[in-house]
Order: structure tokens, then C-alpha cells, then sequence
């Protein structure tokens, strides 16, 4: 396993798929542990969470840990402190950093002068954790991922650029349909196509959910494009993960979001509500997809005291 986890390129193909193996191991028996009894996680959350933030402070907790929580309000991640200077403080109090952040240059920033391991709970660039569950999802499905067809329609953002990773480690056939000028980074999509990722660019919703297994979704402006909502609510028109969609696709297509949904926009009440969807499979998968990763960081080891504790 590798030391950080920023992309899910940090993983092998065998530890991309060890990842699920061991998180579906531990979802069938509700599995806890003590193997962070002792050890420290910090939580440094520039940006507001629900289920990212519930499932990591649960999958602490259930592996014995004790997750300490921080807003941007609460830290100088970013402010006052360079960035250098607060990693390596908070790596002299803890043995595993997660956070949601910003630019994707703040995690590298932290790992390059932290000494203890990194989890990406969120960037603007990628959110690798988050696939990790929905591919999880479509596996309990389905029964498989090999060969599986995915259409990701709506903005070439960092769920878009994660999906694009997994390509290139799980054996999923993908297509993103977004907007013209709102596709995703051509170098990430030709970097996982040099790695054999099965990918197809398009501008047309129909065109990606032809035949597909699984349709996806994800709000016309995330965290960050507040001020953008209402031109890319126009632009966006027609990017809508509805009834007609799910015609086009395969018979028995599921829909996945990573929610928060912005229901009448991105997708419909009814879609969400109805039968081909999944979204509501994720969350408890969510929280066991974050326990195998401690199994292969190395978090700072318990050590004895140098003394024996006497009663006073």
C-alpha cells in the first residue's frame, strides 16, 4: 500500500482491487478493530461535509482511533502559516492527516514536508475515496466490475477525473458527456489512456448512456462556483440524469450520485427515487472503503514509556 493516498493512481491494479476485496470483507461482518487504538487522526475540512466527514470519523472509530476534526475556521491550513509549517506540526501530533480541501497543490504541499500519511478527502481536482465506494457499489450490484459501462454525464470535475483514474485500474468501460468547454482535463483523460484506460469524451448525454450499465451524476457546480450556478444552470440544461436517459441505457441500469443532489437539476426526483437507483447502497460502503487503508499505512508505532507509572 502506498504511504499517502491523493489519486487513485497512488494504487497498484492488485492494491486498487485489494482495497475492495478487503472493504467488502469488513461491510459483510461489520468489522472493528483496535488497530488505531492509541493513534491520532486529524480531520482538516476546508470545505462543509456530511457523509465524507460521518464516514471517516466512523471508520476511525471503529478501528479504535480518535479523529480530532477541523474546519478552516480552526486551522492555518492555507492562511497566516505556509503550508510547509503546518504539516510539519501536525505531523509531531498525529500519525494520519485526512483532508478536504481546495487546490490539490495543498495535499502534495503536505506530503512533501509531512512525515505521516495523507488521505485525500476531497479536492477540486480529484476525490479518489468517494469512487472507491461507487465502484464498490456497482461490484455488490452487479456481481463484477469487468467489462461494466459507466456514463458519467454533467461537469468534467474532480468526480470526472476520478472516475477517469479507475479506468485505469479497474476493468470498467467509461464515458463522460459534459459541455462544451466544461470537459474534463485532457491530460488526466490521455494519462489514463496511456495506463489502457477504455474512455469516451462526448458532448452528447444520449450518445454516453447508450447500452450503459450504470448512469452518474454529480451537481452542475460544485463547492467553491457558487457565483456560477445560474449560467451553468443554462448551460448545463439537457445534462440531466431523467426517465428518457435511463431509456437509452441498458435494460436494469442503476443510477449512482455523490450526492449532495440538487434534485430537478442534475438528476430528477423521480430517477433518485425509483428503482434504477443505487445512491442510497453507498453510504455504509463509504465508511468501510476507508478501513482498509490502515492496514497498509504505517502509522507512527505505540511506544512504551521509558518509565514505569507508579500510583502517586
Amino acid at each position: 500500500m502506498p504511504q499517502h493516498f491523493l489519486t487513485i493512481l497512488d494504487l497498484s491494479p492488485e492494491e486498487a482491487v485489494h482495497i475492495l476485496d478487503r472493504a467488502a470483507a469488513m461491510k459483510a461482518v461489520d468489522y472493528r478493530s483496535d488497530l488505531l487504538q492509541g493513534k491520532t487522526c486529524i480531520l482538516v475540512f476546508e470545505k462543509a461535509s456530511t457523509r465524507t466527514r460521518v464516514s471517516f470519523e466512523v471508520a476511525v472509530h471503529h478501528l479504535g482511533g480518535w479523529p480530532v476534526f477541523m474546519t478552516q475556521n480552526d486551522s492555518q491550513l492555507g492562511r497566516d502559516e505556509p503550508i510547509r509549517d503546518t504539516a510539519r506540526v501536525l505531523s509531531r501530533y498525529a500519525d494520519c492527516l485526512i483532508v478536504r480541501t481546495y487546490g490539490h497543490d495543498k495535499l502534495e504541499e503536505l506530503v512533501a514536508h509531512g512525515s505521516i500519511p495523507v488521505v485525500n478527502a476531497l479536492s477540486d481536482t480529484y476525490h479518489p475515496c468517494q469512487i472507491l465506494a461507487d465502484l464498490l457499489t456497482m461490484r455488490e450490484h452487479s456481481g463484477h466490475l469487468d467489462g461494466l459501462a459507466l456514463a458519467y454525464i454533467g461537469d468534467g470535475n474532480n468526480i470526472a477525473h476520478s472516475l477517469i483514474n479507475a479506468a485505469a485500474r479497474f476493468p470498467i468501460r467509461l464515458r463522460i458527456a459534459s459541455p462544451k468547454g466544461y470537459e474534463p482535463s485532457a491530460a488526466i483523460v490521455e494519462g489514463a489512456r496511456r495506463l489502457g484506460a477504455d474512455i469516451t469524451i462526448t458532448n452528447d448525454p444520449a450518445q454516453a448512456a447508450a447500452g450503459v450499465d450504470y448512469l452518474y451524476a454529480d451537481v452542475w457546480a460544485s463547492m467553491g462556483q457558487e457565483a456560477e450556478q445560474a449560467a451553468r444552470a443554462k448551460i448545463f440544461v439537457g445534462f440531466q440524469i431523467n426517465q428518457a436517459l435511463l431509456d437509452v441505457a441498458a435494460p436494469g441500469c442503476k443510477v449512482l450520485h455523490c450526492l449532495p443532489a440538487h434534485r430537478g437539476e442534475e438528476i430528477t426526483d423521480a430517477v433518485m427515487e425509483g428503482p434504477a437507483s443505487v445512491i442510497w447502497m453507498r453510504p455504509k460502503t463509504a465508511c468501510m472503503c476507508k478501513k482498509p487503508f490502515w492496514n497498509g499505512f504505517s502509522p507512527r508505532p505505540s511506544r512504551p514509556l521509558p518509565y514505569k507509572d507508579t500510583p502517586s
